[in-house]
């Protein structure tokens, strides 16, 4: 219970924080602005900004600190799942329970309203950076560890591996790479940029970047478990995709029980890795336990 509502004090803390930084402006393109909204208010568990106020709170920092971020790194991953549904990628009908972007909206205007997404986190980031009077130069550290984990190097160079694996029986060691770009970069980077931004020494961000990556592992893991288990009604999307879209996925290379043991192992790991904070790490820890038994 405790758990919950600190979670939800995070996520309205979020979502007050969304509805304030992207404004439907009344333009002649508006509509873009309205495509970008749909997405981004959409809802969705927000575990990647819950985790960067996750951390803040960690070393005991105000969420002023690291909102801007938080916000950019969740209009970075709203992007990245309205251009994953596109025709040309998974060609996904609905999201969170709602028609896909391009469904509403054209392909057209989807493509433009991620694009638009991507580029906003971007000012958002810097017009923090530009007014803050303390820190500069560790939230310029922490945008370029996001613009790392979002680009070629991180998530995009996953999503390239992933189209390329389709219809292939990949190498597990290029399964695992693929994850760790495609999914665990964009959980990775929003514990590491709050991590520099709240001064945490490089043995805490080394600890809290085992951390991520091992949870970012098993959201994988979980998500290509619910594709086999779960349904509309508690996906908000359609499950069996990745079988219709023959790709390798950890309960296609190790079936589903073994995907099941995997993910347990490396959420202990998870759990493990951030045993150095003491007490003051249990959100935490409950974040990889949640991670580890989501339903969606």
């Amino acid at each position: 219970m405790e758990f919950n509502k600190r979670y939800e004090l995070y996520l309205d803390y979020i979502n007050e924080a969304l509805e304030k930084v992207l404004v439907v402006m009344n333009t002649p393109e508006k509509t873009c602005y309205e495509a970008m909204r749909y997405s981004l208010m959409a809802g969705g568990k927000r575990i990647r900004p819950v985790l960067s106020l996750a951390v803040c709170d960690l070393f005991k920092k105000d969420f002023s600190e690291v909102i801007s971020f938080a916000c950019a790194i969740e209009m970075i991953h709203t992007y990245s799942l309205i251009h994953d549904d596109l025709p040309s990628m998974d060609n996904d009908d609905y999201r969170r329970g709602m028609l896909t972007n391009h469904k509403v909206y054209g392909e057209g205007l989807a493509i433009l309203a991620g694009d638009a997404l991507l580029n906003y986190a971007f000012e958002v980031m810097i017009e923090d950076i530009l007014k803050s009077t303390h820190n500069m130069l560790m939230r310029v550290k922490a945008m370029g560890f996001i613009a790392k984990s979002s680009g070629v190097k991180g998530m995009i160079g996953g999503q390239v591996v992933d189209l390329q694996s389709e219809g292939k029986k990949v190498p597990l060691e290029t399964l695992s790479y693929m994850h760790k770009c495609k999914t665990g970069a964009m959980i990775k980077a929003p514990v590491v940029s709050s991590a520099i931004i709240c001064g945490a020494d490089d043995s805490q961000i080394s600890s809290l970047s085992t951390f991520a990556e091992k949870i970012g592992m098993a959201f994988q893991i979980k998500d290509d478990i619910l594709d086999v288990e779960g349904d509309l009604s508690t996906l908000g999307k359609n499950s069996g995709s990745d079988v219709s879209n023959d790709k390798t996925t950890y309960t296609t290379a190790y079936g589903l029980d073994g995907a099941k043991k995997i993910l347990e192992d490396v959420t202990n790991e998870a759990v493990g890795a951030i045993d150095c904070f003491g007490t003051e790490a249990e959100f935490l820890k409950d974040i990889a336990l949640y991670i580890a038994k989501r339903i969606n």
